[in-house]
């Protein structure tokens, strides 16, 4: 081989299959593992890029009519499918403590919280995540790098992919996590209206705010995190004595109203509201969120969350992590306006790399001397026109089999978990929207997954949500007298 053809490269449509079974809820089951690509075509039908996945399929199953198959996407948008796959639902987890920190030797072991019991699933890596790559260097990559041209491509390529396995008759559901919750809103409505394909389900990870939340940065947007504040100050003991012997669910349920009936129309005055209801309110949101009330003060009621991570722990010469605030950091000095280094992505980057490189490359054999990009360059990303929100709500009107489910920690302070009920109560406007709308909350952060207790907690609630979402056979899919 020449030098000019000695590159890394990746194999554009391959496969590599192979048998295993894991115990779940003690039942034996037997499933296949494959992993490999498959191409992404332009226009003219030749492929452009080629995605890498990994496919789990549950093997004593005759008829896949009537078996749900997963469609896993993490978000980033530069990011790989490493995290739910070796986090959450697969047949292997990551070997990690009971909540969530690295141990050695990194690897992975049977995860028996998977969902594979009740679904197929496969979990796949966008352009420029994982090991998927551009192959045509003449492809401009704004067809890969935006929110309509993400949606767009990857609809096609799930087409490609269902007909390949033969799953058109299988119930459809798509899961994201982070920016993830964006890719499925919008291919719900994509893949329903271009492709025709109808979906049972979408389950929102952490959600952002698909093009429904307040415009921020801004006072609302802020006043929306107060619940995931007060979360955090409990979590961290600093909250006064009488809050913090409290129970979590009950205090966020009082913080929760207090933020929609009267924090939110507070510093909705901005300047013009009353001195005396400024200094009450300073007080109340002090106190829920373990700062001062000087503090509160100087940012006009409305704390932004930088400066919260900053703040809260200054005291002790912590910060507290962004994606989940149970994490600490420490940083050089304490002065200052945010964190030096995020003390939680630092802790999973640790654990997850290393055994996603192991468990595809020596575990599955699939081999290539490319990076597995963790996080992968996709910018500039055009975010214009992010309207996935509302195709997914379109697409829930025009679908009455289609059911969501938001899943939040708490203590997740970048897509906070009040934030995220604040866009499902805009998505169901309707009463059969909200019908067939579900929120769940758990006691960890951005990954609730990688804390033990929610790991068994959260697959659990899938579980229920993909019973709760198959209609009996024969029940038209159509708005009647009670629906």
């Amino acid at each position: 081989m020449s030098p000019e053809q000695a590159r890394r490269a990746l194999p554009v449509d391959t496969m590599i299959t192979q048998s295993a079974q894991v115990t779940v809820k003690g039942e034996e089951v037997p499933y296949e593992v494959t992993t490999g690509t498959q191409p992404v075509y332009g226009d003219d039908d030749h492929a452009v890029a080629s995605l890498h996945y990994t496919y789990y399929r549950r093997a004593d199953v005759d008829d896949r009519a009537e078996r749900p198959l997963m469609i896993s996407f993490n978000g980033g948008p530069g990011s790989g499918s490493l995290w739910m796959h070796l986090g959450y639902t697969s047949p292997k987890r990551l070997v990690i403590s009971d909540e969530g920190y690295p141990v050695q030797p990194y690897g992975v072991e049977d995860n028996e919280h998977s969902i594979i019991d009740v679904a197929d699933v496969v979990y796949v890596n966008p352009v420029n995540t994982g090991f998927s790559r551009v192959i045509d260097e003449d492809t401009d990559p704004e067809q890969f790098f935006g929110v309509t041209a993400d949606v767009d491509y990857l609809a096609d390529w799930i087409d490609t992919f269902v007909s390949r396995h033969n799953r058109w008759r299988s119930p459809k559901y798509l899961i994201g996590e982070s920016y993830g919750t964006t890719r499925v809103a919008g291919l719900a409505g994509e893949l329903q209206n271009s492709h025709w394909m109808y979906l049972n389900g979408v389950v929102l990870v952490s959600p952002t705010g698909l093009g429904m939340e307040p415009a921020g940065p801004s006072p609302r947007s802020e006043a929306l995190k107060l619940p995931y504040y007060a979360a955090t100050a409990w979590y961290h003991e600093q909250l006064p004595s009488d809050l913090q012997n409290r129970d979590l669910q009950g205090l966020l349920s009082e913080v929760e109203t207090y933020t929609v009936e009267q924090y939110i129309p507070a510093v909705t005055r901005g300047g013009f509201i009353d001195s005396t209801r400024r200094q009450t309110v300073a007080q109340q949101v002090a106190r829920y969120a373990g700062l001062s009330e000087q503090f509160v003060l100087n940012h006009n009621l409305a704390v932004p969350a930088d400066a919260f991570w900053k703040e809260l722990l200054q005291g002790e010469g912590h910060t507290v992590g962004r994606l989940d605030s149970r994490y600490k950091g420490v940083d050089v000095k304490n002065a200052g306006d945010e964190y030096d280094y995020p003390a939680e992505l630092t802790s999973w980057n640790h654990a997850f790399t290393p055994a996603i490189n192991h468990y595809l490359r020596d575990g599955l054999g699939f081999e290539t001397d490319l990076q597995y990009n963790t996080f992968g360059n996709v910018y500039p990303w055009d975010d214009e026109e992010n309207d996935t929100g509302a195709q997914l709500r379109s697409a829930m009107a025009q679908n009455p089999f289609l059911h969501v489910m938001v899943q939040s920690g708490y203590y997740d302070g970048a897509t906070d978990y009040f934030s995220a009920k604040y866009v499902m109560w805009n998505l169901g406007t309707r009463q059969t929207m909200r019908d067939r709308l579900r929120f769940e909350g758990y006691r960890s952060g951005h990954m609730m997954y990688l804390r033990a207790e929610d790991l068994a907690t959260s697959n659990e609630d899938i579980r229920t949500f993909i019973e709760g979402s198959i209609p009996d056979d024969g029940m038209p899919a159509r708005y009647g007298p009670d629906r």
